[in-house]
C-alpha cells in the first residue's frame, strides 16, 4: 500500500519502508510505477491533476470519509487526523499550524495560526531593523529587553498561548504531528502531550482498514 498526503507545497509519500516528499512543483516522472495499492487526501486540485496522470488507478479517500462538524471548509487532512481521535487537541505543526478539538469523538472546532517559517518572514518584511534571529527556547515568563528575544516572544506566544487556552478549557491530550517534533516541548512540560510524526498516514490506514471492514475485504 502507499499513501499519499497532497498539500500547498508538497507531496507527502508512504511507501512501506519509508516517507519523503516531493515538491508539488517537481516532476513524479522519477517516481516508480508502484504496483501497490495508491490512495491519497489532497487540498490541492492541481497537484492532483498531476498525480493522477502519473497515477491513474489511485484511490481518493475523500469518498471513504464522512467527518461530522459545523466547521466549513475544513481542509481534507484536518478531517483525516481527527477521525483517529476521540478526545484531544491535534496541533499540525506545518507551513500553517492547525489546531483541532475532539471530545467525545465531536468535532468542537479549531483555528488556524501562521507557521514558524511564515512568521520568519513577517518581521523584516515590515522593517529591515526587525531582521532577527530564531531562536526555539524562548524563556515567555520574563518581558524582553532586545528587540530579537521580543520576535521570538512576540512568535511562541501568539502559537503557545491560544492552544494552552484551549487546554485549560477541555483539560484533554495534546496531539502534536508534523514539523519539528522539538520546537514546542519545552512549552508544555506540565501539559499531557504526545509526538506522533505521520499522524496523517497512520489515520488514513485506519480509514482504509475500516472500508474494508464494510466491503468484507
Amino acid at each position: 500500500m502507499i499513501l499519499c498526503d497532497i498539500g500547498n507545497t508538497t507531496y507527502h509519500f508512504k511507501t512501506k519502508n519509508k516517507t519523503f516528499k516531493i515538491g508539488v512543483k517537481e516532476s513524479l516522472s522519477t517516481l516508480p510505477n508502484y504496483k501497490d495499492e495508491i490512495y491519497f487526501i489532497s487540498v490541492n486540485k492541481n497537484a492532483s491533476k498531476k498525480f493522477l496522470k502519473k497515477f491513474p488507478k489511485a484511490i481518493n479517500l475523500k469518498s471513504m470519509i464522512n467527518f461530522d462538524t459545523a466547521y466549513e471548509g475544513m481542509g481534507i487532512d484536518r478531517q483525516v487526523v481527527c477521525t483517529s481521535i476521540t478526545d484531544g487537541i491535534i496541533v499540525d505543526l506545518g507551513s500553517a499550524i492547525t489546531v483541532d478539538i475532539m471530545k467525545k469523538g465531536k468535532h468542537k472546532g479549531g483555528f488556524i495560526i501562521p507557521g514558524i517559517e511564515a512568521y520568519k518572514s513577517i518581521y523584516p518584511n515590515i522593517s529591515k531593523k526587525l531582521s532577527f534571529d530564531f531562536e526555539k527556547n524562548t524563556n515567555l515568563d520574563k518581558i524582553p529587553l532586545t528587540t530579537n528575544d521580543a520576535i521570538n516572544y512576540a512568535i511562541f506566544s501568539a502559537i503557545i498561548l491560544p492552544i494552552v487556552k484551549e487546554y485549560k478549557k477541555y483539560k484533554t491530550k495534546i496531539y502534536f504531528t508534523g514539523g519539528d517534533k522539538d520546537l514546542l516541548k519545552d512549552y508544555f512540560v506540565n501539559i499531557p502531550a504526545k509526538y506522533k510524526k505521520n499522524m496523517i498516514f497512520s489515520s488514513m490506514k485506519k480509514i482504509i482498514r475500516t472500508e474494508n471492514k464494510k466491503k468484507g475485504n
